[in-house]
C-alpha cells in the first residue's frame, strides 16, 4: 500500500506520548503490543490528518480506536474512559489488516 507521505512528518514524540497514555488508561502491559500511526484521511469528507491506535492484551484480543485528528493534538480527553476498552474490540473487519 501507497500512503501520501506528510510534510511535516508525524512527531515521534507524539506518537510515543500517547503510547504512554493508552498503556496507563486501558492498563495494557509492558509486555503487550501499542501501535500508534498518524495517516492521511483517504475517505472524502475525513480530516487530513487522523491518528490510529491499536492495542493487545494477550496475544488474541486487540483493540482498535481511530481519532480523526493529528497525534500532536490529542490530549487524554480525547480517549474514551477506561470502562470503555470493551467498545473497543477489533474483531479484524474492516479495513485492516
Amino acid at each position: 500500500m501507497f500512503l501520501r507521505r506528510f510534510d511535516p512528518p508525524p512527531d515521534p514524540e507524539a506518537l510515543q506520548r500517547l503510547e504512554a497514555l493508552v498503556r496507563a488508561r486501558y492498563a495494557v502491559s509492558e509486555e503487550d503490543i501499542v501501535l500508534v500511526t498518524e495517516e492521511a484521511g483517504r475517505v472524502p469528507g475525513y480530516p487530513e490528518r487522523m491518528t490510529t491506535i491499536l492495542f493487545w492484551q494477550g496475544r488474541d484480543v486487540r483493540h482498535r480506536l481511530r481519532v480523526f485528528r493529528p497525534a500532536t493534538d490529542i490530549g487524554p480527553g480525547d480517549l474514551p474512559p477506561g470502562w470503555l476498552k470493551g467498545a473497543l474490540l477489533d474483531e479484524g473487519a474492516g479495513d485492516c489488516c
